[in-house]
């Protein structure tokens, strides 16, 4: 498990392009069986993902946690991006289908991640810490709560996947989802906004070919970015905007922890605020 330190915005302004992407960007993602995990200080977010394909994968707590298991006093959301696999929590079997999910409550002792048939999955996983443990639910993607944004004069059509949200399912703290770009839509959160009371993480996927997703963060008047490929993730402190603009269209997943689950709990910024 890798860990991060928090990074404060008096700092951030002194970061270079190797201490941004040092400091937040999150690669080396979904490479097969194996389980890498990124632990962030920024209220304890733990980011990783599982790709079983010869072998399944345990999930395993470790010193950096000070548990005797990984979820003991955590939860876990799990969006599988790739081809059917099943993930088994306390002997209890989830198959889960492409753009499906599964809420794991704090307490669950055994999770295995494995391949389904000759299927393929990749699963992104984000944990946070949890005081409180709730039922472990599987979710479809006809479940989650859809929200259309956006248009195509303004480039940002696109459609939010609310999995792991109060309308869904119970969770202590964390929040998750899956934001789809419409053919033609290359901005996402823009206007943008940050929110004090939580943190976030983006993970960039289906980004074509050579493509990538030029990330923004930073406080309002002290933008920098972030040159994100397929499959990689960035960690966005409370105090820094986070916003994106792909060579085209491309989905990404969000995930957060904070002081509250309230979606539209968020500060705007008005465009002539930006620099």
């Amino acid at each position: 498990m890798e860990i991060r330190n928090s990074a404060n915005p008096a700092d951030f302004k002194k970061y270079d392009t190797e201490a941004l992407r040092r400091e937040f960007l999150i690669q080396g993602l979904f490479a097969q069986d194996a389980l890498p995990l990124v632990y962030s200080h920024v209220d304890r977010m733990i980011t990783g993902s599982a790709c079983p394909a010869k072998a399944p994968l345990k999930l395993e707590g470790g010193k950096e946690l000070g548990v005797d298991f990984f979820l003991q006093r955590r939860e876990m959301g799990v969006l599988n991006i790739g081809g059917k696999g099943v993930v088994r929590v306390d002997g209890t079997e989830y198959v889960l289908a492409p753009f499906e999910a599964l809420y794991i409550g704090a307490g669950s002792k055994d999770v295995v991640f494995e391949p389904s048939e000759d299927e393929a999955p990749k699963f992104y996983l984000l944990s946070c810490p949890a005081h409180c443990s709730h039922p472990t639910v599987a979710i479809t993607k006809e479940m989650s709560v859809k929200q259309a944004l956006g248009s195509k004069k303004e480039c940002n059509e696109r459609v939010i996947n609310k999995y792991i949200h109060p309308d869904v399912v119970k969770s202590c703290q964390l929040s998750m989802g899956m934001t789809e770009l419409a053919e033609g839509s290359v901005w996402n959160t823009m206007p943008t906004h940050t929110h004090e009371r939580r943190m976030e993480v983006y993970m960039y996927f289906d980004i074509p070919g050579e493509g990538v997703v030029f990330h923004f963060m930073g406080e309002p008047s002290e933008l920098r970015h972030v040159v994100v490929r397929n499959g990689e993730a960035v960690i966005s402190p409370s105090w820094s905007i986070h916003s994106g603009a792909g060579t085209a269209n491309y989905t990404f997943v969000w995930g957060m922890a904070g002081e509250n689950q309230t979606f539209s709990d968020m500060d705007g910024v008005p465009m002539s605020a930006l620099r």
